[in-house]
């Protein structure tokens, strides 16, 4: 199911044995496009710090109840390692992650997550139940996958869907708005689309933009560029921000570009 992040802003995460925190951001790669990690802002009972949590522990969501569940208890959370929540996230600190939880690495595989398109059909090869310190051979292990991944040249760092939010949109012919939002999948927590405001350029309206048709993010100049024109955006269909498309109105939306959906390969 198609949900806004700003849907799940604030929604509460909850552990085995009780509230952990507030979701208040997603990271996610711009290689798949998918989230990998929710930063969630933890209460009192752990001063507030923000910490990291995989898809792979998140059940499916509640929206009615507004809440996450999470397979994970608050005494793993309390020992999980430390991250800046404002830097970017690299590979170092998804192998940290990933071997404190015990949670095979999504990366290496042939989709989205490992082999397969869905975080939940990693979650049943969990490794272990987490430790507030890694043993000398998964410390040996996460040294090993940092120095292979950081020769190949393909240590990414993931990024904050909340700072690119006000990014500026470039068409092939000229900017045409900036970006307000995230439509993602609820399953496989892929980017769908991003929510674009084209009032930078005219008195415009919101449209979507598919991942697919994103040519380039330039984090240095805050921009993201399309292989769209000017006119293809304003003419697309409108997105009202209230409603999201169900899949008559994507195909649609991916008629009026002349491209494929990405269901076609479901």
């Amino acid at each position: 199911m198609l949900r806004t992040v700003n849907e799940l802003d604030g929604f509460a995460v909850e552990a085995t044995d009780g509230r952990i925190g507030d979701l208040v951001d997603l990271y996610f790669d711009d290689l798949f496009w998918a989230a990998r990690f929710l930063v969630v802002r933890t209460g009192q009972w752990l001063g507030g710090r923000k910490v990291l949590l995989s898809p792979i522990a998140i059940d499916p969501i509640d929206a009615s109840a507004k809440t996450l569940h999470a397979a994970v208890t608050r005494a793993q959370v309390r020992a999980s390692p430390d991250i800046d929540a404002h830097k970017p996230v690299s590979r170092q600190h998804e192998v940290e992650n990933y071997g404190y939880y015990g949670y095979p690495f999504y990366w290496g595989g042939s989709g989205m997550w490992g082999n397969s398109t869905l975080p939940a059909l990693m979650s049943a090869a969990r490794r272990g139940d987490g430790s507030a310190e890694l043993t000398p051979k998964q410390r040996e292990f996460v040294e090993t996958q940092t120095e292979f991944h950081r020769q190949r040249g393909d240590d990414p760092h993931l990024r904050s869907c909340r700072a690119i939010s006000g990014y500026h949109l470039h068409a092939s012919d000229g900017e045409i708005g900036h970006v307000e939002g995230f439509v993602i999948d609820d399953e496989s927590w892929a980017i769908r689309y991003l929510i674009v405001n084209t009032s930078d350029w005219w008195l415009g309206h919101q449209v979507l933009i598919a991942r697919p048709w994103i040519a380039d993010i330039s984090w240095i100049d805050a921009t993201v560029s399309i292989e769209l024109t000017r006119q293809a955006v304003k003419s697309a269909p409108r997105f009202d921000g209230k409603t999201l498309p169900d899949r008559a109105e994507e195909r649609a939306l991916h008629e009026h570009h002349g491209r494929a959906g990405y269901w076609d390969g479901d």
